[in-house]
């Protein structure tokens, strides 16, 4: 499930936007220790994350050796939950004027699937 949400104006760029979900993830997840990343998130930010959160922050890579499609550990989890979100007519077009509201509304795509799969 998702435990944090920032959805921001696309001129910003991913390392950044991951600073604004990592800061939320501070607030209410004490306990919360090991972070994995996309490779794209590799560089700045492990150390960020490190010195700023106090938080161990892994890049998933994909092997070099691999041709085609090949699943790859911890992160079939994201593309799983986007295909999740991606069920949600209210998502196949961006209604929202203000990024609240976006963020508003994939919490209860994922609270809606929630109730779904605690109560069949």
């Amino acid at each position: 499930m998702i435990l944090a949400v920032k959805v921001h104006e696309a001129s910003t760029q991913d390392r950044d936007g991951a600073k604004l979900v990592l800061q939320n993830l501070r607030k209410g997840f004490s306990r919360l220790k090991l972070i994995w990343a996309d490779g794209a998130y590799a560089g700045g930010l492990v150390q960020w994350t490190r010195n700023q959160l106090k938080r161990k922050l892994e890049i998933v890579k994909r092997s070099d050796d691999r041709k085609g499609f090949a699943v790859i550990p911890k992160r079939w989890i994201v593309e799983r939950t986007f295909g999740w979100l991606g069920r949600y007519r209210r998502f196949a077009k961006d209604y929202e004027q203000r990024t609240d509201n976006s963020e508003a509304m994939i919490y209860i795509a994922m609270i809606n699937l929630m109730t779904k799969r605690l109560a069949p």
